[in-house]
């Protein structure tokens, strides 16, 4: 907790709380709200509303990134949350399903555009690798704190105010997202190159895939997305329909989930001071394809929650690490090209298994679903493995810059395009370039 002692993230952390217990809210009012407007077929409407969402974040993040190079952070972070803001206050008046899905498209446009330049902001204001460690520790505890209090919250506020309510209770979390980070001064990001728009839109998608370590990350992002497809679209039909329980057990399911990934997020900064990212990530990614296989030997709903606790340790231990990875692997200047990249690769990841993982438990049953899924997070797994090598970890590491012109300042003195970069550590274990 001593990170909190710097008030800029200090006020940011605090932001992303608030904006994302918001963001909770809007989840269950916008389920209510497809059930009143379409009834039987809701599921119908929150289904092309999410598939809405991942488009949008597939689609807007690069885009969005190439432009932040040239605005002010927190012009442009405060801009987005009133724009979040502004169409949550909407919500609650629509009356037609189209309008939904345009609302959710504008909505989901500016968090796409927010979150990577929000996480590419963070490692400029904590420069130390330990505490921005910390930093994506307590970022995976408030995300799944915000799992487990955003439901409960919602249900309380029900109790006092219709659903068209909770909506208000999402705008006021945005416009308090606006405040807190408007009430500090970022770090300017850094401008490479004069680059052209389409440049600066691929950039990041081209780092990404031209790093071998991020391109196993990239296959660890799949592998992530299977398991935590199957918990989020077919916790409710195992609980319900196939050990024939109330709702609330498919609440103390998810919690299970929660704390197992809240449980390895408090254990992660003391685990990758001593083991490398690689082993730590790959590990958690073990226990996501160990956990898909036993799922398909699942028979007592008393089995189901030691599993879902197994695959929440496994879904923190390979995701959370990868903001180091990013960092590692870029100059200030890419981050924000960079962080954008993750996110869109990552969520066009979730887009493949979200329905892979609902259609193949309606038309072939959960066994099914549990094996595919586990199949295909092994083979993600050892495409890993494969491309990204302990090698890859070394402190001098030979590559290529055939994208940047011959008087870029990374070129000077390195001996062109293609070239190693040698390091000094130092005492704090942090590396330099010489």
């Amino acid at each position: 907790m001593d990170i909190l002692k710097n008030t800029t993230y200090r006020h940011l952390f605090l932001a992303q709380i608030i904006a994302l217990v918001g963001t909770g809210l809007a989840t269950v009012a916008l389920g209510l709200l497809a059930f009143d407007l379409a009834g039987a077929q809701a599921g119908a409407v929150l289904g092309t509303a999410l598939a809405i969402k991942m488009s949008a974040y597939i689609g807007v993040a690069p885009v969005a990134a190439a432009f932040a190079e040239r605005l002010p952070r927190r012009t442009m972070l405060v801009a987005l949350d009133l724009v979040r803001a502004l169409v949550a206050l909407t919500l609650p008046f629509v009356s037609e399903i189209w309008q939904i899905y345009v609302l959710i498209f504008v909505l989901q446009s500016a968090s796409a555009a927010f979150t990577p330049t929000f996480q590419a902001t963070i490692p400029d204001i904590l420069p130390d690798e330990e505490q921005y460690t910390r930093a994506l520790s307590l970022a995976r505890l408030a995300y799944d704190l915000e799992s487990l209090v955003s439901p409960m919250l919602a249900a309380a506020l029900l109790g006092v105010i219709s659903f068209h309510g909770l909506f208000g209770g999402t705008a006021l979390g945005f416009f308090a997202s606006a405040m807190l980070v408007g009430s500090v001064v970022l770090p300017k990001a850094r401008n490479g190159a004069r680059r052209s728009i389409y440049e600066r839109t691929t950039r990041g998608v081209r780092l990404f895939l031209a790093t071998p370590r991020l391109r196993g990350l990239l296959a660890l992002n799949l592998a992530v997305a299977a398991a935590s497809a199957m918990v989020i679209v077919n916790t409710v039909v195992l609980v319900q329909a196939h050990f024939s329980l109330p709702q609330r057990f498919t609440a103390f399911a998810l919690a299970a989930f929660g704390a197992g990934s809240m449980l390895a997020a408090l254990v992660l900064p003391r685990l990758l001071s001593r083991v490398a990212d690689r082993t730590v990530m790959l590990l958690g990614a073990g226990l996501l394809v160990l956990g898909l296989g036993a799922g398909t030997m699942l028979s007592t709903y008393s089995a189901l929650l030691p599993l879902w606790f197994l695959l929440g340790v496994g879904y923190s231990l390979a995701q959370t690490p990868g903001g180091r990875l990013l960092r590692r692997s870029s100059h200030a200047e890419d981050r924000p090209a960079l962080f954008a990249a993750q996110f869109a690769l990552s969520h066009a990841c979730w887009l493949i298994t979200y329905p892979l993982a609902g259609w193949l438990g309606a038309q072939v049953g959960l066994v099914a679903s549990f094996a595919v899924l586990g199949v295909l997070a092994a083979v993600a797994v050892m495409v890993s493995l494969a491309i990204w090598r302990p090698a890859h970890e070394q402190a001098s590491l030979r590559h290529s810059h055939d994208d940047l012109p011959a008087d870029h300042p990374h070129l000077h003195g390195v001996g062109g395009k293609i070239h190693e970069h040698a390091y000094i550590i130092d005492d704090q274990h942090r590396r330099w370039p010489v």
